[in-house]
């Protein structure tokens, strides 16, 4: 998350367009340290986040909030990190555990193989690198506004 957290750049186009929000946003995202998927996005989330005060970003233990977690199941599972928004005291939309790209290739790997396993681990991890955050950044465009 440190690497990410410093190497991780918005482009203007992206700054802009979160720094007009003007409405108050919470993000409330469920994660835990040990969570690969967690590593890669929370830095990004977070980065987006400070591009505006209106965005209020809270992180909690998936493991320490069981019963919201329960509320925000990803096909049956306690997949993190997700990320719930809400406006006005109201959840609008939720995202995670990953990108679209990523969850297409997850799906697309466990049809074909049944479960994940270290080479598809590895397959991944290559992905968001060269990805560099970006499948993220345009979900959480799509997300926000």
């Amino acid at each position: 998350m440190k690497r990410l957290d410093k190497t991780t750049k918005l482009d203007d186009t992206v700054v802009n367009k979160f720094s007009a929000i003007d409405k108050q946003i919470t993000w409330v995202v469920l994660s835990e340290g040990w969570c690969g998927d967690a590593a890669q996005n929370l830095p990004v989330i977070n980065k987006l986040a400070e591009t505006n005060d209106n965005i209020n970003l809270r992180i909690l233990l998936r493991d320490e909030n069981p019963e919201l977690m329960n509320e925000f199941l990803t096909n049956g599972n306690q997949a993190i990190p997700k990320l719930i928004q809400i406006i006005d005291n109201k959840v609008t939309k939720t995202w995670g555990p990953r990108p679209t790209i990523a969850t297409k290739m997850v799906a697309d790997y466990k049809s074909e193989h049944g479960k994940l396993d270290p080479k598809f681990k590895k397959d991944l991890q290559v992905w968001y690198n060269k990805n560099k955050s970006q499948n993220v950044i345009e979900d959480l465009t799509l997300l926000a506004f």
